[in-house]
């Protein structure tokens, strides 16, 4: 059986955002041929075409981590009806200097949660539309716009009752969709 790295790419800041707690929840559902990787990305410059030839360290650590993942999960709040400039950036700088991408090939799953009674359905689909052009295949479906609501987690972290099927059952899709784009 291989094993398979997912690189988990929050595009939330805040310590504890949903987005992060949802992250941080997802690791206690997947199969246990998956490892979740939350990769850091808080510590990224502003992207600058300039910096190309010398991109700094924490801009070569995201390359890295990114590089050893067979797998992307993009957990993102939508700011703005649109995915939050610390995503963008990070996908920016792993995608240059031109024809250097790290992102090519790798299958991701997009998923969100936010107040709003729409999830993060806006936020996904300028995501979707950024991952096409890098070459990412995108699981398409079951999509994912979750609303936060009392009881999505659980005391300890885990999925709530209520939600705990669906998001399950996402997970499920996801694997799959992993395993059958994943090159090992």
């Amino acid at each position: 059986m291989s094993q398979f790295t997912i690189a988990v790419l929050v595009g939330s800041l805040r310590k504890d955002s949903f987005n992060r707690r949802l992250a941080d929840a997802l690791v206690k559902l997947v199969p246990p041929d998956f490892t979740l990787v939350q990769v850091r990305i808080d510590d990224l410059p502003l992207y600058n075409q300039d910096d190309d030839g010398h991109q700094n360290a924490a801009v070569l650590r995201l390359k890295s981590e990114v590089a050893k993942a067979q797998g992307l999960l993009f957990v993102t709040p939508e700011y703005n009806r649109s995915i939050p400039g610390v995503l963008k950036n990070a996908i920016d700088h792993a995608s240059r200097p031109y024809g250097q991408s790290v992102w090519s090939g790798k299958p991701a799953g997009v998923l969100g949660v936010s107040i709003g009674a729409i999830g993060t359905a806006l936020a996904q689909q300028h995501l979707r539309n950024v991952l096409a052009y890098l070459d990412v295949p995108t699981l398409g479906q079951p999509e994912a716009f979750i609303q936060a609501k009392d009881n999505l987690f659980d005391d300890d972290g885990n999925i709530g009752e209520a939600s705990r099927q669906f998001v399950q059952t996402w997970v499920e899709k996801y694997a799959d969709w992993v395993r059958r784009h994943a090159k090992v």
